[in-house]
């Protein structure tokens, strides 16, 4: 399916793809021709070639019989890391056709060959369509707009194909609609981060306060080629996640000392000045105050008050990115620190670091936490998809405790 860049309108596309080019027709070029010349006199507005038969249709000078639809061409792309002079052949080539729009059907095994795309949408001198596949590619879909890309594909629900967005996500979460060259790009660095919601939360705060902006999640392989690819100033900030928290420090040029002494890092921020990138780490007072409110019902103490975590037992299962945020803030607020980490020497040196303890994580099952402890769980278990995973369900079953 397709949604038209800057339209609310409906359009027909028809392509009758060759099994040589991913497609399901065995059929030969002259019965693809009929096909795609009754899509046209039905009314259909694209007719779709790939791009060997429609070179061969030009040379026989049989695209006149599809004259009532605009004419795409497309071409499957193996390396889109190939030269450049490569890529301009081939869409030299396509252009040769006749095309009133080109389309490249991309694989992106790395969310950097998706900036290559960019620059082709950037610069194409006809209307062109990127179709990446992959996870990998998921910004290729969203961003096209703000590259010039002439329309964005989108799956139906129920549908879902890996990678690509789903029409209502592109309408509701992404408003693709509004995205313009002028948008700022904001997203998740993580591995996995298809779970994210970040744009149900993001991308409506934006709109609401009149920001021209889009907050998407992005599957990050290699940092340091990442930031290195997406240094414009058009990819303005990033949350990070899982597993990157702690190792992102190296790629920021300066870091907040609260972060610093975590030794993690959740936010980057761009310096719209000089590009330089600013590390912070957020999720240490926004987790910790979650829990108080949580402990409260919501009511905040008064200041000058002890926090409802003080001399309670917290226990916390990783000591990874999150977890090192959650031990910080904890002993932040007077609580008695136990932490489990299925590397005991990451969960003692994170001990150390807040006074607290550390115990090996196989002693967790049988762990009998004291009543009214605090449970915080800082390891992928739970994420999307297994979502009723949690790593102590059987400490949960026989002890009153709360859990996070």
């Amino acid at each position: 399916m397709l949604s038209s860049r800057g339209t609310q309108n409906q359009v027909c596309v028809c392509n009758c793809r060759a099994a040589s080019e991913e497609g399901v027709h065995n059929s030969d070029g002259e019965v693809r021709l009929q096909v795609l010349q009754l899509a046209s006199e039905l009314g259909s507005d694209y007719v779709e070639f790939e791009l060997q038969a429609a070179s061969a249709l030009r040379e026989r000078d049989k695209f006149h019989q599809c004259n009532k639809s605009k004419l795409i061409v497309s071409c499957n792309v193996d390396n889109i890391a190939s030269p450049k002079e490569d890529i301009g052949h081939l869409i030299a080539d396509m252009q040769s056709t006749g095309a009133d729009i080109l389309k490249l059907v991309v694989n992106a095994t790395n969310i950097t060959e998706t900036a290559k795309v960019f620059q082709l949408l950037s610069h194409s001198q006809v209307p062109l369509i990127a179709y990446i596949t992959g996870e990998r590619g998921f910004i290729g879909h969203v961003l096209a707009p703000k590259f010039g890309g002439f329309m964005v594909y989108g799956s139906i629900e129920g549908h879902s194909v890996p990678g690509l967005p789903t029409l209502s996500s592109l309408r509701q979460a992404y408003q693709v609609e509004c995205i313009d060259a002028d948008t700022k790009v904001f997203g998740l660095v993580s591995k996995p981060v298809s779970h994210s919601k970040g744009p149900l939360l993001h991308n409506p705060t934006f709109r609401h306060v009149g920001y021209n902006a889009i907050y998407i999640p992005m599957l990050v392989d290699d940092l340091k080629e990442f930031f290195n690819v997406y240094s414009s100033p058009d990819f303005a900030g990033f949350s990070v996640g899982i597993p990157y928290k702690e190792t992102v420090l190296e790629f920021c040029d300066e870091v907040h000392p609260l972060a610093q002494s975590i030794g993690a890092v959740n936010t980057i921020i761009k310096s719209p000045k000089d590009g330089r990138l600013i590390g912070y780490n957020t999720d240490c007072e926004a987790s910790i105050t979650a829990i108080e409110d949580a402990l409260t019902r919501g009511c905040r103490n008064e200041d000058g008050l002890p926090s409802p975590l003080n001399g309670k037992l917290f226990v916390l299962v990783g000591a990874g990115g999150a977890g090192r945020a959650l031990a910080f803030g904890a002993k932040s607020r007077g609580a008695r620190v136990v932490i489990f980490d299925i590397d005991y020497d990451r969960a003692k040196s994170l001990a150390n670091a807040v006074s607290g303890e550390a115990l090996p994580f196989g002693d967790l099952v049988s762990f009998q936490p004291e009543h009214g402890a605090i449970l915080a769980n800082a390891t992928p278990l739970g994420m999307h998809p297994n979502t009723q995973r949690i790593p102590v369900a059987e400490v949960l079953q026989f002890t009153p405790l709360l859990y996070f």
